[in-house]
């Protein structure tokens, strides 16, 4: 955000889908004091992926504009999970996966937040919520009703397909609208999937005699596949510690229709330019395509790996070349089942999912494209170039 408050609106407007409301952003911004923003995230799975870095931009404007980010980790309200989006209730995490879970998500969250501590709290929400007494969280409880609940639109469709709603499902939204007011927040980041949680702190605050939050909504960044919302658990999702290669080839791999969205969600580039970008009489799409990697790459590395990760793919995949850095696997057994191998090398994580790839015709080994997944081959002794996908590929000998 800039020092002009029209300009740092427009900035925020930009990636924003709606806020609750602009005109009382409008007069906190106006004035000059600083502002404690909250951001929550819950461990529920390890390492953070573009779609969290919509909100993390954002946070980090905020910073730069004088204003403190304090971070939740929900240590304790991943132990239900949130059901924002979900058709059924969410598995529960032991202690130590959420622990392992959280610090991966700190230490990449670093990757983009100013991490000095006047700009940025780090808080885990076990510090409050785990020291409340029954009585406590009946007070708590007191100040919802169900039918609040029951306006959730995945409550409401479970309801009608009679699936179960577990009763603790219930309290996670009024979970993590305490945090709002155990800290204070000012404001509050979330995705569209998150607009009932934000709300429902925003309403907390108000019963319990606070100002209430400001509540930023952003959208979903949709994954690679183009339908869904970026996910670890799809496998459509670009990692903040993917390789240079990875990340810009599985940017390379989205629909062209979704580079508005990415240009829009995940780099600084002017809106004019992303037109231009966008105008197929001006620019081919192959060639914003590679701007949009290039800048996305150079944000999590630096320029000189966005250049060699473009210079890379090119060579092969549009002149059809084997990566400079082909790695040869030697494999001690003259014979082995092709879904073991692919497994062996690391490109699939067990031999269940190899035979899917082999069965998807995913899978090449020389010049053969078998789809039998109980095919066996034989270890030549002389190197043989084994391909799964479009971006794994190495050399596999009898050694």
């Amino acid at each position: 955000m800039t020092s002009d408050l029209s300009e740092q609106l427009s900035l925020l407007k930009r990636t924003s889908e709606a806020i609750y409301s602009e005109d009382e952003l409008t007069e906190r911004l106006k004035s000059g004091k600083p502002l404690r923003v909250k951001y929550g995230m819950d461990p529920t799975a390890p390492d953070i992926h573009l779609g969290h870095t919509v909100q993390l931009r954002l946070l980090r404007q905020f910073q730069d504009a004088g204003h403190t980010v304090v971070l939740i980790i929900g240590d304790y309200t991943a132990k239900i999970g949130d059901p924002s989006g979900r058709d059924t209730t969410r598995p529960i995490l032991d202690d130590e996966t959420i622990a392992t879970n959280a610090q991966t998500y700190l230490d990449q969250a670093g990757l983009i937040l100013d991490t000095n501590p006047a700009k940025l709290k780090v808080r885990k929400n076990s510090e409050w919520l785990s020291k409340l007494s029954f009585a406590d969280v009946l007070r708590l409880t007191g100040q919802i009703t169900v039918q609040q609940m029951l306006q959730r639109e995945n409550f409401k469709k479970r309801v009608e397909a009679g699936r179960e709603i577990v009763l603790n499902e219930f309290l996670y939204p009024l979970m993590q609208a305490y945090d709002s007011v155990v800290i204070e927040a000012d404001i509050e980041f979330g995705g569209n999937d998150q607009t009932f949680n934000c709300l429902m702190g925003r309403d907390l605050q108000g019963k319990m005699g606070q100002p209430r939050q400001i509540v930023i909504i952003t959208p979903i960044l949709v994954g690679l596949d183009g339908t869904e919302k970026m996910s670890k658990s799809k496998g459509n999702y670009v990692g903040l510690t993917d390789t240079p290669d990875d990340m810009y080839g599985k940017v390379m791999s989205i629909p062209d229709d979704l580079m508005r969205n990415y240009f829009t969600l995940l780099t600084p580039i002017p809106d004019e330019r992303v037109n231009s970008l966008l105008d197929t009489n001006a620019t081919h799409p192959r060639d914003a395509k590679d701007t949009l990697a290039k800048v996305i790459v150079e944000e999590f590395h630096d320029l000189d790996s966005a250049n060699n990760a473009s210079a890379e793919f090119r060579r092969r995949f549009a002149e059809n070349q084997l990566p400079t850095d082909l790695e040869t696997h030697a494999i001690s057994e003259e014979e082995m089942l092709l879904a073991k191998l692919i497994s062996h090398v690391g490109f699939a994580s067990s031999n269940g999912e190899a035979r899917r790839l082999i069965q998807q015709g995913a899978v090449s080994y020389g010049e053969d494209k078998p789809k039998d997944p109980t095919t066996v081959v034989t270890l030549p002794t002389e190197p043989v170039v084994l391909r799964v996908g479009k971006r794994r590929v190495c050399q596999v000998v009898k050694g």
